[in-house]
């Protein structure tokens, strides 16, 4: 069996790099827009690899696997599938890892997984993990020649006490065998920059891909924020606002304020994006448009 390429071996080399977050559909409609999406990214873009997320709590387990091997199979991409702590044995997360592998998966994201809808606090299966560092372990040790990613936050973790043991939490990932970090959504890039400088000092020397989403509205940029732990720029807000009521001018405002951060992350040497585009292919590609027309991103 052929075995998707290492995520880690895209990182190396000499082009930049583009990669694409969808996630599992929870409708018939939702499973044809991705595939539509995925077949526009696929010709436009042509990502380097595309991530799929995993549900909370494992509801979309199913999904999940069947689209990553739908992206992998119908499209070519290499992908790296999420895997989450959360409502898993050890044991059944051992026969989710070998089901990756069997259909021919090598890219994992190990995460600890958000609550289930209607708790406000992760609850570890009592014979599972209860840390996402844990789960890089298991990964590592049931099939030693994955590439693990694990997520990285530039303005803590919502649930950390403080940056320092989030940044130590982030460490011990690492230390347990993971090969590359993305992070979550920012929307200041200086909150990236610091991260990647604190990383580098904690010893934290695999590649660090910041992760990005155009912003597509103020209520959008609130609620993921919150979720996140990432801050709202006031001038981000203001820019927003200043849309009124209008979602196309609230679009564009988005799409131009992630352009300015991807352009600048581009300028200043970072040699990966990851984009959040909500199953959805437009502010990609305009996205992505306009940073070959500004001669930023070159990946001949």
């Amino acid at each position: 069996m052929n075995f998707d390429r290492h995520i880690t071996s895209h990182l190396a080399q000499k082009r930049q790099t583009i990669s694409i977050e969808f996630s599992p559909p929870r409708s018939e409609e939702a499973g044809r827009q991705i595939l539509r999406t995925a077949e526009i990214l696929k010709e436009k873009i042509a990502p380097d690899f595309v991530s799929i997320t995993y549900g909370a709590g494992g509801s979309t387990r199913e999904r999940t696997e069947e689209y990553a091997r739908l992206l992998r199979n119908s499209f070519g991409f290499d992908v790296v599938a999420h895997l989450t702590c959360v409502g898993s044995s050890k044991d059944e997360l051992r026969t989710i890892i070998r089901e990756y592998r069997d259909s021919g998966l090598s890219n994992i994201m190990a995460l600890r997984g958000d609550p289930p809808k209607g708790q406000s606090d992760f609850r570890p299966h009592p014979k599972g993990c209860a840390y996402a560092n844990e789960l890089v372990e298991l990964i590592r040790d049931e099939e030693p020649a994955f590439c693990i990613g694990v997520a990285g936050y530039p303005e803590t973790h919502p649930e950390a006490p403080s940056p320092e043991v989030d940044l130590a939490k982030l460490k011990n990932k690492v230390d347990a065998g993971a090969s590359f970090i993305t992070t979550q959504l920012f929307y200041d890039n200086s909150h990236f920059f610091s991260f990647l400088s604190r990383c580098r000092a904690a010893g934290i020397t695999v590649p660090i891909i910041p992760g990005l989403m155009p912003a597509l509205s103020l209520e959008q940029v609130i609620r993921f924020g919150r979720m996140n732990g990432s801050s709202v720029p006031v001038e981000l807000e203001d820019l927003l606002k200043a849309t009124g009521e209008d979602p196309e001018a609230q679009r564009r405002a988005g799409i131009e304020w992630t352009f300015r951060q991807a352009k600048e992350l581009l300028e200043q040497g970072v040699s990966a994006l990851h984009l959040y585009i909500m199953n959805r292919s437009d502010s990609a590609l305009q996205l992505v448009d306009r940073l070959k027309g500004e001669g930023v991103l070159n990946r001949a």
